[in-house]
């Protein structure tokens, strides 16, 4: 892309290229040069073209300030800029000659939060504060004032944990929907019996969908320990590492069950011609799986009641299955994250499940791509390799990677999947079980039968739109063809003007 466009890169990109960080490109890049300001989109990345008025000074601390001026933010950018010498005193001499200026107070501030080393700086003096971050190019969390800065931190997590998030149109349209609100009118409309199945089912199914996105089969124990898991995950804490390690020995074969946090390399691959593995993701190396996980949680913590809820679950599931810190288990505890963080912050109705699996999984390619915005753009600042074992070692510092990411795309999918399933899922599931209540009892009052066979007899006709399918009409020889002739027109009825899916076998309402 940056062919099409002439200029000099500022901003966060020129850090990247004069500190030679190796880190992906920030998700929007600037570019000064000849011409008028305009902005160019493709492949999913923007560049945004100044006028050379733009230019700033060619320093670290010159393209700090354009980027906090114009950018969005990639802590991990700044954070590894912060590393070099230089850093440290051109923030100083910044800070010294513009005491009271908002942007050199905001790099100040983000160099201590993130590197923990303080400046040789007083206090700020009497002056306003300003956030850390703009909330018109960031989604942000609720404030807390740094008084040594006069800077409101807003940042989504904690120094050692910090994706991004844009706050694109998407987003901003999703979050005007108030999906919450809409989820609870659903809801409110049903029988407490009614709902109280059609959630047994929801639970059912989110298992059954979490295991099928891995291409297993939830069946016995396996479903009724992920089901149980799905019930107490309101009370979950992820805060405590032992948590997480009870929580994958539940949701895992036994003979699976991590002790602690993994200890050794891991990957996610497939196997090719000539059983080669064929790398699409490695995951961060053991000995920084324990400060992840660590810092991880913190960010976990700072976002309680502290942003949009959606978002929070975005950035705790994705967050965690990145770090990837057990061998087994890893993705359903990601989606089971999904499920905690949405019932904590109060965006699920209380004892409803939203079976989010079961959007993921009717488009597994979309899934695959949106885990690839991650994975695609580290894997070429991995430095790894083949031991005779057939195992993979890692030879660089990696962990910054993991640490802060653009999570804007996570967080887009995430809440179009949370849609999808409040006006799918959640919808039909409660619309079919009212309309199986009420052709079971058409059935039991046009004839008395054996409650087993009258809900096999409703299933079957709800099936194939209110009639017995002449395939399945012998199951019925005992029933005379006038009554079933009456219940075929009594179910059509019920389900004249709904929209009812055909219920899967195993289902019993």
């Amino acid at each position: 892309m940056l062919s099409k466009v002439e200029g000099s890169l500022v901003g966060q990109a020129a850090l990247i290229a004069s500190l030679e960080l190796r880190r992906p490109p920030p998700a929007v890049i600037s570019m000064v040069g000849v011409g008028a300001r305009r902005t160019v989109t493709e492949d999913g990345r923007t560049v945004e073209r100044y006028p050379v008025s733009y230019q700033p000074e060619d320093t670290l601390a010159g393209h700090l300030r354009f980027a906090l001026r114009y950018e969005p933010i990639d802590l991990g950018i700044l954070s590894e800029a912060f590393g070099y010498r230089a850093a440290a005193e051109q923030i100083e001499a910044w800070v010294r000659s513009e005491p009271t200026g908002a942007y050199a107070r905001r790099a100040w501030f983000l160099f201590e939060w993130l590197t923990g080393k303080q400046l040789d700086l007083p206090d700020a003096g009497p002056v306003g504060y300003v956030d850390a971050l703009d909330a018109k190019l960031h989604i942000i969390a609720k404030g807390s004032p740094s008084r040594r800065h006069k800077v409101t931190n807003n940042i989504l997590g904690s120094p050692g944990f910090a994706p991004l998030v844009r706050r694109t149109q998407r987003l901003v349209a999703f979050m005007k929907e108030d999906l919450a609100a809409e989820a609870r009118n659903l809801v409110a409309g049903c029988e407490p019996e009614v709902l109280a199945r059609a959630v047994n089912y929801l639970y059912t199914k989110e298992t059954k969908s979490s295991f099928a996105i891995e291409r297993e089969t939830a069946t016995g124990k396996k479903a009724e320990r992920f089901v149980a898991a799905l019930r107490s995950a309101k009370s979950f804490e992820p805060t405590d590492p032992q948590s997480l390690i009870d929580l994958q020995n539940i949701i895992v074969d036994a003979r699976y069950a991590a002790k602690d946090l993994r200890d050794f390399q891991n990957f996610v691959g497939s196997t090719v011609g000539g059983y080669r593995e064929e790398v699409h993701f490695i995951c961060p190396r053991p000995e920084d799986v324990r400060s992840l996980v660590a810092d991880w949680a913190a960010m976990t913590e700072r976002l309680k009641e502290a942003t949009d809820p959606v978002v929070a679950a975005a950035l705790t599931a994705f967050g965690f299955v990145f770090i990837h810190p057990f061998e087994d288990g890893n993705g359903r505890i990601h989606r089971f994250l999904i499920h905690q963080v949405l019932a904590r912050e109060g965006f699920t109705p209380p004892n409803i499940l939203f079976p989010v699996s079961a959007a993921i999984v009717r488009d597994l390619r979309e899934y695959d791509t949106v885990l690839e915005t991650f994975s695609g753009p580290i894997m070429p600042h991995i430095d790894w390799h083949w031991t005779p074992a057939r195992e993979i070692t890692v030879d660089n510092d990696t962990a910054h990677l993991y640490r802060y990411f653009d999570a804007t795309p996570l967080a887009e999918f995430l809440y179009a999947k949370v849609a999808a399933t409040i006006r799918k899922d959640l919808k039909e599931e409660l619309e079919f079980v009212a309309v199986y209540d009420a052709a079971k009892s058409a059935v039991d009052e046009i004839i008395d039968m054996p409650d087993r066979k009258a809900s096999l007899l409703v299933r079957l006709c709800l099936q194939n739109s209110g009639r017995l399918s002449k395939a399945k009409r012998e199951m019925f020889s005992e029933i005379e063809d006038h009554e079933i002739e009456a219940i075929e027109a009594a179910i059509q009825e019920i389900i004249a003007g709904h929209t009812v899916l055909p219920p899967e076998e195993d289902f019993t309402p």
